[in-house]
């Protein structure tokens, strides 16, 4: 009889241990569910390579989910993660993987080819010269192997490209001395300058702009074809104040014809500068208007508004100018003999040369270096600028 009472409260007993160990286990149930949810969160990149194989990733979707519940170690959701880490630099068309990695390094390698090219130089000096008989008439029917061309003393390497220039694009500058200096004589220049202006400028090929300098340069018509407009800009001009010649002179060709003609275009540049020479108002000196010109492959006519027939200082500064640039310097006896200086100028700009070397020995350091063409006939005489900046990179 013990026996059994002792049995029947052995099992009542192990009755209530069962029953309290699944109370508790039934109150921690609601927490399962986000246990599995956390797990299965790293999940969703697995399904990515379904759209690629959607036969054999079909299936492959519950192993891995029976997998992910009953073996939750984060071991192999990590390898997912890292899985797409190489596509952290995106693609063009989107491939990940090794591909992708591949393919950036390709895109990397061809987008240095450009660079190269790019950055290629090419050591020409480009120069633009007339040639004169003993009369001053001009020359035109001379070939490449009727001159000499020196660079810093030494003879070209080679000869790149020689030709007559009688038809390209012109781009002037016409700059006029507003100042009180030519007060007197100011109207009769305006005309001769409409005139000139109007004979050279060809409609959609050349191009020409106006500016007047006193104190400072104003643009009274920018770059235009229009004969009209340039007419309009001309009569604009009023004299009055100092004169910054240079500082006209060098803004000119460093704001406007360093920057003028198309792309790929070969243009000659030229300014035209009406002024009797005399500079007091400007910043920047004789020698840096100068050379921004040489910089700007831009050659200097000058015309002299001084009548008096003695060659006065400012005439020596535009003989100065014009020579070292490869223009030419006129001085006018009498008023009317400007419009005589124009007609030469307009004959001169279509009867030069170009001529295209590489230097034998070019350094890149920013110097001076000379240029000399001669004809090897000696009656012949060669207007060309007188040097250039060596390039620096």
């Amino acid at each position: 009889m013990k026996l059994r009472v002792f049995s029947f409260l052995v099992t009542l007993l192990l009755a209530i241990t069962a029953a309290a160990q699944q109370g508790p286990s039934s109150q921690d149930l609601p927490s399962a569910p986000s246990a599995v949810k956390e797990q299965e969160k790293p999940r969703p990149p697995a399904p990515e390579p379904a759209p690629q194989q959607p036969a054999q990733s079909a299936p492959a979707q519950p192993a891995s989910q029976t997998q992910a519940s009953t073996n939750p170690t984060p071991a192999p959701a990590q390898p997912a993660e890292k899985q797409p880490s190489p596509a952290v630099a995106p693609s063009s068309d989107g491939i990940s993987g090794s591909a992708a990695a591949a393919k950036p390094a390709a895109s990397s390698d061809a987008g240095d080819e450009p660079d190269i090219i790019i950055r290629k130089t090419v050591d020409e000096v480009n120069v633009i010269f007339t040639v004169t008989d003993k009369h001053g008439r001009f020359v035109k029917d001379l070939k490449k192997n009727d001159f000499r061309v020196l660079d810093d003393n030494k003879p070209a390497a080679s000869i790149v490209d020689f030709r007559s220039e009688t038809n390209l694009p012109l781009r002037v500058g016409l700059l006029v001395d507003a100042s009180n200096s030519v007060r007197d004589r100011f109207r009769f220049e305006q005309e001769a300058a409409i005139e000139f202006l109007n004979s050279i400028v060809r409609p959609r090929f050349d191009q020409a702009f106006v500016i007047g300098f006193d104190t400072t340069a104003e643009v009274t018509q920018d770059f235009t074809d229009s004969s009209e407009k340039l007419s309009r800009g001309v009569r604009l001009l009023r004299p009055g104040g100092g004169t910054a010649m240079y500082d006209a002179i060098y803004w000119a060709c460093r704001d406007k014809l360093m920057k003028a003609g198309p792309e790929n275009q070969a243009v000659r540049r030229a300014v035209i500068l009406l002024s009797d020479g005399e500079d007091n108002q400007s910043r920047v000196s004789r020698e840096e208007a100068i050379e921004m010109a040489q910089r700007a492959e831009v050659i200097v006519y000058t015309i002299s508004t001084n009548i008096s027939g003695v060659k006065l200082r400012g005439d020596k500064v535009l003989e100065r100018i014009a020579d070292a640039t490869g223009g030419r310097a006129f001085f006018p006896f009498k008023i009317q003999d400007v419009a005589n200086a124009f007609s030469e100028i307009q004959d001169e700009l279509r009867s030069q040369y170009a001529v295209s070397y590489k230097p034998a020995d070019l350094k890149r350091d920013g110097k001076y270096r000379t240029i000399d063409i001669a004809a090897l006939d000696k009656k012949l005489h060669v207007r060309s600028r007188k040097g250039y900046f060596a390039p620096t990179q």
